[in-house]
């Protein structure tokens, strides 16, 4: 396994210097700034996150004005008590991307939040607050106990909401497997294990954030 300098300079190899890497590392909030995100936007960037994966991003992107006035701002307790005339309407509303089962995981997951809010003060703050070198257990949490969280779709919700996180996409992947971290793509929680430890390392090595040492190790493989 390399030394993160190498995979840097790999990367850095492929997109044209170190200066251009800098340019695509995206930021990392604080605990502070993440305490400071109302519950309403961690559900909906939940569900941005869930409707984005198997449809094209930017046709979600486009229509999220319409989801946001459907959902009427993704108020937690709102949504978590939609009652079955409600959701009717909303299966039929023009102005969201009408998936029955995504459009009803808004519902569970509203109250998935509120009973995580109502324990930890707040999403920010359980999100704010969670150790970086434990990131699988955090990402694990909205995986067993959101709706429709599994895959990649918890990774990519708390990267969009600026959390240091590693995201395990197919060039990530490709660069641990490469790295001889895993063999395969990581699933089994003894590979992930692995994968934390070895981006733990790497973190302490460079003292750079996971988010970074993730897209550091995309762009040695791919974009």
């Amino acid at each position: 396994m390399r030394k993160f300098a190498e995979i840097l300079k790999m990367a850095a190899g492929r997109k044209g210097g170190a200066a251009a890497i800098e340019q695509e590392l995206p930021k990392v909030k604080s605990a502070k700034q993440l305490a400071a995100i109302p519950d309403d936007r961690w559900l909906s960037a939940m569900s941005r996150a869930i409707f984005q994966f198997g449809f094209n991003w930017q046709v979600v992107e486009n229509k999220w004005p319409g989801f946001e006035e459907a959902f009427q701002g993704f108020d937690l307790r709102r949504c978590a008590h939609l009652s079955d005339e409600a959701m009717d309407k909303l299966l039929k509303d023009t102005r969201i991307i009408r998936n029955p089962p995504k459009v009803r995981s808004v519902q569970a997951n509203a109250g998935f939040l509120l009973q995580l809010a109502k324990e930890h003060g707040s999403i920010g703050k359980l999100v704010g607050n969670w150790p970086a070198d434990r990131y699988i257990d955090l990402v694990d949490i909205f995986k067993q106990g959101g709706d429709r969280m599994g895959g990649a779709t918890s990774q990519y919700f708390l990267r969009s909401m600026g959390k240091e996180s590693f995201i395990l996409s197919r060039d990530v992947t490709a660069a641990l497997i490469r790295e001889g971290v895993v063999a395969k793509e990581p699933t089994a929680k003894k590979d992930l294990e692995k994968v934390q430890a070895v981006f733990n390392q790497w973190a302490k090595e460079s003292g750079r954030p996971l988010t970074h040492i993730s897209r550091i190790l995309a762009m040695s493989v791919g974009d």
